[in-house]
């Protein structure tokens, strides 16, 4: 179990002040995380923690796109091999802590969890899919194929080229340096 007290503490010296939204969203992320993560590798839950903080602009809430896909072709009813769906209206923009894209994706997520989320995307904002969403796709490769032990194991730690499980290489050493962040709020 985590010490939430010491890890709030923690985390208030580390990136300062938090508002009652910010400490909802972490504990969904810690509910998950000792629900069924518990007896994985820690830095692997720094390193969800530091990809939520970028993903959501430091509000540690899921949060819808901003833009809502405009430029890209998931904005505007494409699926991932670029053909068009029309069995519901609704756009699969980013969303949640590390920003669903893609129908498939949206598919896939709904039915790990059994929620329809083709019909009803907005649910993958509620904190505790979101939280399943990004454990799940971090820890079994749905958005890249990339997963989290490939970077964190007992032979490495590389929160760099970790980035490549949700985005490339963007912004990925900001990304690390929010992780050594978190690994530090979670182990003193």
């Amino acid at each position: 179990m985590i010490d939430r007290e010491q890890f709030f503490n923690n985390y208030r010296k580390e990136f300062g002040a938090l508002s009652q939204s910010q400490v909802d969203g972490i504990n969904a992320i810690l509910d998950e995380w000792e629900a069924n993560y518990a007896d994985k590798d820690l830095r692997w839950l720094a390193y969800a923690f530091a990809t939520t903080y970028h993903e959501t602009d430091k509000k540690m809430q899921p949060i819808e796109e901003y833009g809502k896909g405009k430029h890209q072709l998931y904005g505007k009813h494409f699926k991932c091999d670029h053909r068009k769906y029309t069995d519901t209206d609704n756009l699969f923009y980013g969303r949640g802590f590390v920003q669903l894209t893609w129908y498939e994706n949206y598919e896939k997520a709904g039915a790990k969890l059994g929620i329809d989320f083709i019909h009803n995307p907005e649910k993958v904002m509620e904190l505790h899919n979101a939280a399943k969403i990004m454990f799940l796709g971090m820890t079994e490769g749905w958005f890249t194929g990339k997963v989290l032990s490939t970077y964190f194991n007992e032979r490495r730690t590389d929160p760099i080229n970790a980035r490549a499980i949700i985005n490339g290489k963007d912004r990925a050493s900001l990304i690390a340096g929010y992780y050594y962040s978190f690994i530090k709020c979670l182990t003193t």
